[in-house]
């Protein structure tokens, strides 16, 4: 008996041992995809990118090392990037219908990946059915879920920058007005919505559910509005509370208003899990080591227990960096401090590919933003099966595009080529996620003599992943006191660390530690 019970505490010790050996052997970082899926694919030859076209292309999104999508919002808009809806409940038809919404997400789900949606219920267009029936109608249910400039209330109250409509890139003009987020008919209705994208049948398996939700625009104060105030306690705190009682496991990141704030008090206040680095990001592109010191110690160590930075170089409201810095080894430098610093990565759709574009100044108008959102490229020729060109032939957007072919700027172009960006962040992200420091460590600097280059720990238990870069255009040199005899550098396997290292123009090192 004696033998069994110490054969039994062997085996569930050799069990736990190996488990644990395991987890760090199999533990993967978690690198986000943000998509403006209007631009990505198009499956059905209307131009439009759609939820059958990003179905379609999950096996690239895998190849590459995505394991998670962002999407810009699903609903029923007029706007081209979706933002401010006709109405929260119904998916825009040029994406699909809520069957193929729904097909998307279990096949997402059966491949191990997770889908955010991004929700912004602040503001309505005059098509929604709050403004229709609200609108010079006191005896409306609706007539406190929005504000209203006049007692009679048939002035909607204006919207973000003070604006009643907005002219879209087609030329149409969109009335939009200000949801009162201070109704507690709004809060409930808010619960509901999100509630049902978390789980759409309700039958608390969530395989047809996201995993979470990107939070646009969120304010304390929205847009100085003099009744929308201490909205994080009062409607964004008790709208996470409800949803995560649906699903406890879910991820909610906020937009920042201001993005030079670090959005510590949306993580105590407001309850949100993850906020955007926006610091981290402009260091990372300034190739400024002391700046990259300095938030890096403030973003990825002063963040609280259990909360998370999203860390990015490009997202939809930016100009890609591509067209700031043409220099392929530079977005090589921008991409690997992206991957591997630390915090949640999240490439922006093309990013990998070197994808331009900036905002353009062509008056008043949504168009502006094309240049940012413009179809993926998938082509050398910049044509063929697929190619989202919605905004064809409807402004300069489309005259002045960026897009080009035999430019070196599309996925067929780089695919095979193994020095190209693409293959770079293939290969990169293939080491973050065989590494469990990089996806379960700590960052911690590491002190060189030499003010161009930047070298950093990830460290998790005995496991230690040093990275060194090059900020310049010259050959560097370097020494630190942490020298390690014995380490192998994974980009460049001839590549040895001494007691002074040279770096190459913008090179990259990624030492493990022996």
């Amino acid at each position: 008996m004696k033998k069994h019970i110490l054969l039994c505490l062997l085996l569930a010790t050799s069990t736990i041992i190996w488990a644990q050996k395991n987890k760090k052997i199999t533990a993967k970082s978690e690198i986000i995809y943000h998509v403006c899926q209007r631009s990505f694919y198009d499956s059905n030859g209307d131009l439009n990118g759609d939820l059958n076209g990003l179905r379609q292309k999950l096996d690239y999104l895998q190849d590459l090392g995505v394991t998670s999508i962002l999407l810009l919002p699903l609903y029923e808009a007029d706007c081209y990037h979706n933002y401010f809806a006709n109405d929260f409940e119904k998916i825009d038809p040029e994406f699909g219908t809520t069957e193929e919404y729904i097909e998307l997400v279990k096949d997402i789900h059966k491949r191990d990946m997770k889908i955010y949606m991004d929700m912004e219920t602040q503001y309505v267009t005059s098509k929604h059915l709050w403004w229709k029936d609200a609108v010079g109608n006191r005896n409306s249910k609706y007539s406190d879920y929005l504000l209203f400039d006049d007692a009679e209330h048939k002035t909607p109250s204006t919207m973000v920058f003070d604006l009643r409509e907005l002219k879209s890139y087609d030329g149409s003009i969109i009335k939009v007005t200000t949801v009162n987020l201070k109704s507690k008919a709004v809060l409930d209705y808010n619960i509901k919505l999100f509630s049902y994208f978390l789980d759409p049948n309700n039958d608390g398996k969530f395989d047809d559910g996201v995993d979470g939700f990107r939070l646009d625009h969120a304010m304390n104060h929205l847009d100085a509005k003099p009744t929308l105030t201490n909205l994080f306690t009062e409607f964004w705190k008790p709208l996470i509370s409800e949803i995560k009682k649906v699903n406890p496991k879910i991820k909610i990141v906020a937009e920042q208003a201001d993005w030079n704030d670090y959005g510590f008090e949306y993580f105590e206040k407001a309850t949100v899990d993850r906020m955007f680095g926006f610091g981290l990001k402009q260091a990372i592109l300034s190739f400024d080591k002391e700046q990259l010191i300095k938030n890096a110690a403030i973003i990825l160590n002063k963040t609280p227990k259990g909360k998370e930075q999203i860390l990015f170089i490009e997202n939809h409201d930016l100009d890609r960096f591509a067209s700031l810095e043409t220099n392929i080894e530079k977005q090589k430098v921008a991409a690997a401090l992206m991957l591997l610093i630390g915090g949640v990565p999240s490439i922006y759709y093309g990013q990998e590919i070197g994808m331009q574009g900036k905002v353009y100044s062509y008056g008043n108008t949504d168009g502006n933003d094309i240049g940012r959102r413009e179809a993926f490229d998938w082509y050398q020729s910049g044509e063929g099966k697929g190619m989202s060109f919605w905004y064809k032939n409807s402004g300069d957007w489309w005259t002045n595009a960026n897009l080009k072919p035999n430019d070196g700027i599309s996925l067929e172009e780089q695919l095979n080529n193994p020095n190209s960006l693409f293959n770079f962040y293939k290969k990169t992200i293939k080491i973050k996620q065989n590494y469990s420091a990089f996806a379960e460590g700590i960052y911690e600097n590491v002190e060189n003599n030499n003010s161009t280059v930047f070298s950093f720990y990830r460290k998790e238990g005995n496991n230690t992943m040093l990275v060194t870069v090059n900020l310049s255009n010259k050959i560097q040199e370097f020494i630190f006191n942490d020298f390690h005899k014995s380490a192998q550098d994974l980009l460049e396997l001839k590549h040895q660390l001494k007691n002074k290292t040279l770096l190459k123009p913008f090179q990259i090192s990624i030492w493990k530690i022996k």
